[in-house]
């Protein structure tokens, strides 16, 4: 039997300890927004210490939630889109990622203040019909009691036991809702409204460690804005009839790994639209940025309404100009090409990328409107179009292969670096393929997936194999490996 003081190890292949990450593309920023705003967008990051992309992937998230299901986006009859935007801001704690958020994230606080005060005077006003209410509804059913007593007919309600539906004070941000609370939020705002969470990797997580991944499916739908029943315990069940639900938020480079090795591909992480770019230059700010654009921008979003309609608000849908169909199917067949060299995540994110561009055209036509004058958009023509797909296809699908190249390896590679995660997590210096498997991680949790994955790092020189133990009672032998020293000494 070898020891793993004895044997001399070589040196292992390195693409299972840190696989190889293609570089950040650069944000054609001037190519997509306004010159004024592209102007704030730069200010603004150079004042917070943080990348651009920061501040452009945060503006979007909160935009499409400020527009939110007063206007969806229709390519054709038969194909609508809500405006929503997961953005996902990654890298290490020193790139600024919160600051770079807030960039956008407090002028919206700021601009939806006013809705939020308007709505407490309301409430205010309803707390002392309220009140009144009631007395006059204890006095209605003591003369309901008397009448009936005497054999008379029962008088009718007055209009003062009656204080109407209770005011709702808007949440135009969230930070940490349960899917009942988000449920019970957007059951009566139907405009939606915007998860922000400092780090997305525990809530993903949480997802399933909480819920037995019964938040899945709500987060799935709450992206399309499909129709949705949430379960509340001890209560009736709330039926949303648009779920539209922003995501925005940071996550740092090893959890985002970690995350990608241990879920289910189940389109989930897919939505996300990953920005990771390097980080910004160290200096101090020569200019700041003007606040008074990105305020107005934001109240005008805030101030669409939704169409008139005797069911309930609905949102007014925005067609495609033909210009603007013509383009979107050249996307769409690109986007066929593409999806035939790539798999895993980078499948799903790219098969998603022409609905993304189609609301992100619906978003920097009302971003061009917000800035200026007139009426806002009626249509979607080829300018914005055109510039959301040159997003999609120069910057969105690069950053994705970026962010997500963990994520997109053949399966036994895959399994392979999830192994090595695991060894790392446990400082294994020898263990076997069935405590691999008892510990029950995604994609390694089955030995048609282990035994590959353990014979492409056994070639790769990351373990070598001991020996065959046989269980105390005789039972099934396991393999037993030794792991490479540098592997646990190595930082992925």
């Amino acid at each position: 039997m070898v020891s793993i003081e004895t044997f001399e190890w070589p040196q292992p292949i390195a693409r299972f300890l840190n696989p190889s990450r293609p570089p950040p593309p650069i944000l054609p920023l001037d190519d997509i927004l306004q010159p004024d705003l592209a102007r704030w967008i730069r200010q603004a990051a150079d004042a917070k210490g943080a990348p651009v992309d920061y501040v452009f992937g945060s503006l979007l998230a909160i935009a499409g939630t400020a527009i939110g299901n007063t206007r969806w986006v229709a390519p054709w009859s038969g194909w609508a889109e809500p405006p929503i935007i997961w953005s996902v801001c990654i890298g290490l704690p020193s790139m600024n990622k919160s600051p770079g958020i807030d960039a956008t994230l407090i002028p919206y606080r700021k601009a939806a203040e006013p809705l939020r005060a308007e709505a407490l005077k309301e409430r205010e006003a309803w707390d002392e019909k309220a009140d009144v209410a009631k007395i006059a509804g204890a006095i209605w059913k003591d003369q309901v009691k008397a009448a009936l007593a005497e054999g008379k007919p029962a008088p009718p309600k007055p209009e003062e036991a009656d204080a109407g539906d209770r005011p709702h004070i808007p949440r135009h941000v969230v930070n940490d809702g349960t899917i009942e609370k988000l449920g019970a939020i957007v059951a009566v705002q139907p405009r939606g409204t915007l998860q922000m969470r400092d780090e997305l990797a525990g809530w993903l997580e949480g997802m399933n460690r909480y819920s037995g991944g019964s938040d899945r499916p709500f987060w799935l739908e709450a992206y399309g804005g499909r129709p949705f029943t949430v379960e509340r315990m001890g209560r009736d069940p709330l039926t949303v009839e648009r779920l539209s639900i922003g995501v925005l938020g940071g996550i740092q480079p090893d959890r985002l790994r970690s995350l990608l090795l241990r879920s289910d591909d189940d389109g989930l992480l897919a939505r996300f639209v990953p920005f990771w770019p390097n980080p910004a230059p160290i200096r101090r700010p020569d200019t700041w940025a003007d606040e008074t654009l990105i305020d107005a921008i934001l109240l005008r979003l805030l101030s669409l309404d939704f169409t008139p309609d005797d069911e309930g608000p609905r949102p007014w849908f925005v067609p495609f100009d033909d210009s603007a169909r013509d383009l979107m199917d050249e996307l769409r067949r690109a986007c066929r090409e593409w999806e035939q060299d790539v798999g895993g995540l980078i499948l799903s994110f790219t098969g998603k990328m022409p609905g993304l561009a189609a609301r992100l055209s619906l978003i920097l036509a009302h971003l061009d409107w917000a800035a200026g004058n007139g009426d806002p958009p009626q249509s979607i023509g080829v300018e914005h179009f055109g510039r959301a797909a040159h997003f999609v296809e120069a910057y969105a699908l690069p950053m994705a292969r970026r962010a997500y190249a963990d994520a997109s390896q053949p399966a036994d590679e895959k399994a392979a670096v999830r192994i090595i995660d695991l060894i790392r997590e446990n400082r294994w210096r020898e263990f076997s393929s069935r405590e691999v498997l008892r510990a029950q991680r995604t994609g390694i949790d089955r030995a048609s997936f282990v035994e590959p994955a353990l014979r492409l790092l056994e070639d790769a020189d990351c373990i070598s194999q001991q020996s065959v133990k046989v269980g105390p009672n005789g039972g099934r032998p396991a393999k037993t490996f030794l792991v490479n020293p540098f592997i646990l000494e190595a930082r992925p």
